[in-house]
């Protein structure tokens, strides 16, 4: 399964977005997840399509345009979940992040609680396949 994250550029919330996938990918389910950068994606790359085309893929938008559903999509294929990193900050608005370069404790606090939601559903989604 792919987990694609925004990729965070000049954004506070894409950079959390980024660490969650990280997260799921290097720590929380390593067995179960890869990724694909966005913006190979972006540009066409025939593998990185073929890739989303091949595998159910769980989307992580740091902002309102959601590149990383949007790209997903134009790849031909549709997300197999959509995580917004702006839910989990309305969820816990303690969670403030300042920086986009450090996002600080806060921010991999916030990533960390995105990263085990995203978990749960690559669990879900690889049993129903199952």
């Amino acid at each position: 399964m792919l987990i694609i994250p925004c990729s965070g550029i000049g954004k506070a919330f894409g950079s959390v977005g980024r660490e969650a996938a990280y997260l799921v990918v290097e720590e929380l389910r390593p067995d179960d997840t890869a990724t694909v950068c966005l913006s190979l994606l972006t540009m066409g790359d025939d593998e990185s399509q073929q890739r989303v085309r091949e595998q159910p893929s769980i989307a992580i938008d740091g902002c309102p345009k959601a590149c990383a559903r949007v790209n997903i999509e134009h790849a031909g294929a549709a997300p197999a979940a959509i995580f917004r990193v702006f839910d989990v900050f309305r969820a816990h608005k303690e969670l403030r992040v300042q920086q986009v370069s450090d996002i600080g404790e806060n921010g991999r606090e916030m990533a960390r609680i995105l990263a085990e939601e995203v978990a749960a559903r690559v669990d879900e989604l690889r049993d129903r396949k199952e």
